[in-house]
């Protein structure tokens, strides 16, 4: 069972250590991790533990860096403008990062924000924005896809923050594509509504995924990846989805049928 730390907050279950515990405050640090460390944490977070969660010193909360696992710590010191942490004990060890390429069309800010964030909680672990014919931004700022990656993993019990690339042209993406992962890319224009058959024909370990914009992939574009043999096209059932809505299924499937799940 869960014991009461400080102030109400659980203590670590030892029992359960591996996996998430979603009842303590998570918090990203980019600080080194290691038993006595101490964290200083910047303005915001200061004021977000101190003022919004009102957090007092000895209260828990569980840090993680994305690099030396999930960390017990407590609020060692704290101001009304600052906080500092004490790192306690290793809760869960740093997992392997996930091998998976997202490869996606920026959409509008708000709906690219939501995009960002389901694909990492669907185990993306690599964020690599793409510009299309079609694509309706531009640019897309690795600043704020990094903050949604990380605020994504903070609520979800991820330890692994995926990276992050700055944009690439369709063209050049291809054109330096390694030919040993397969490229999995979503094709409204597919003869059948199922992908499992072609999903379940893949053999590569090493996979890419590629999620055109809402005005889909052009038909030069949708020709070139049919063209290329380390791609593989699939649909995604009888409905027209939105771009942000096909990211998550198309995850989901490939995930269940050859990825990690």
């Amino acid at each position: 069972m869960l014991q009461s730390g400080l102030d109400g907050i659980p203590a670590v279950n030892h029992s359960s250590a591996m996996r998430a515990n979603y009842k303590m405050q998570r918090l990203f640090v980019p600080n080194d991790i290691a038993a006595g460390a101490a964290i200083e944490l910047d303005a915001e977070q200061s004021h977000y533990l101190a003022n919004v969660l009102r957090m007092a010193e000895g209260a828990q909360l569980l840090v993680f860096n994305g690099r030396d696992g999930e960390w017990l710590a407590r609020v060692a010191a704290r101001t009304k403008k600052a906080v500092r942490l004490e790192a306690v004990e290793l809760t869960r060890p740093q997992p392997v990062a996930s091998d998976l390429l997202y490869c996606f069309a920026p959409l509008k800010v708000g709906r690219l924000d939501y995009l960002v964030q389901k694909a990492v909680e669907m185990g993306a672990g690599v964020l690599q924005p793409v510009i299309t014919q079609h694509t309706q931004l531009a640019k897309a700022g690795t600043e704020r896809l990094q903050a949604n990656a990380i605020e994504a993993a903070e609520q979800c019990g991820i330890l692994a923050i995926p990276e992050v690339r700055g944009a690439q042209k369709f063209a050049k993406l291809l054109a330096n594509w390694d030919r040993d992962r397969r490229l999995i890319f979503c094709d409204e224009s597919a003869e059948t509504n199922n992908p499992l058959a072609a999903l379940q024909a893949i053999r590569e370990t090493r996979l890419g995924l590629l999620v055109g914009p809402e005005g889909g992939f052009s038909e030069a574009e949708r020709g070139q990846l049919r063209a290329l043999p380390f791609v593989t096209a699939i649909p995604l059932g009888p409905r027209i989805l939105r771009a942000d809505t096909a990211a998550v299924a198309a995850l989901a499937v490939i995930q269940a049928t050859v990825g990690d799940w």
